[in-house]
């Protein structure tokens, strides 16, 4: 398990993933130093070194422009991104909740609504198939009203 990187190893990863976005490889010492305003390169070793302690940072065969950034476990990326298995489980707890309520002969108008807000918590999500795939549920529930 890793500790999140403060808030300077956080600027150096983030300076050697949009170097390596920009040019398709990692950059050079030189180019650290030069890019963050480090006095030596042998400061930039340093930080690298620990960065590759802690398992923030790759370097592939200990060779020059080999630097990868390591993605965290916790991390989610953009705000409000769900992982597969986030997803899988999200998706099976609501089936269960559809289920319960069209297990009831008529609902209720408070169990169609929470089933509503159900439906458009998973589209704030960004995981718009299940959230088609619930509606047409939806529909059937609201029917029997």
């Amino acid at each position: 398990m890793t500790m999140r990187p403060t808030k300077k190893q956080k600027e150096l990863l983030d300076f050697i993933s949009n170097f390596i976005a920009g040019h398709g490889f990692g950059p050079s010492y030189r180019e650290i130093q030069k890019g963050l305003g480090y006095r030596s390169v042998s400061t930039v070793a340093t930080h690298i070194d620990n960065l590759i302690a802690r398992g923030h940072l790759n370097k592939r065969n200990k060779s020059a422009r080999s630097l990868e950034v390591n993605k965290q476990e916790d991390e989610d990326g953009p705000e409000g991104k769900v992982r597969p298995e986030q997803e899988k489980w999200l998706v099976s707890l609501i089936g269960q909740r559809f289920s319960e309520v069209e297990s009831v002969g008529k609902p209720t108008t408070k169990q169609i609504d929470e089933m509503y807000v159900l439906v458009g918590a998973l589209k704030v999500l960004g995981l718009e198939a299940a959230a088609k795939a619930f509606i047409g549920r939806l529909k059937i529930i609201k029917d029997k009203v």
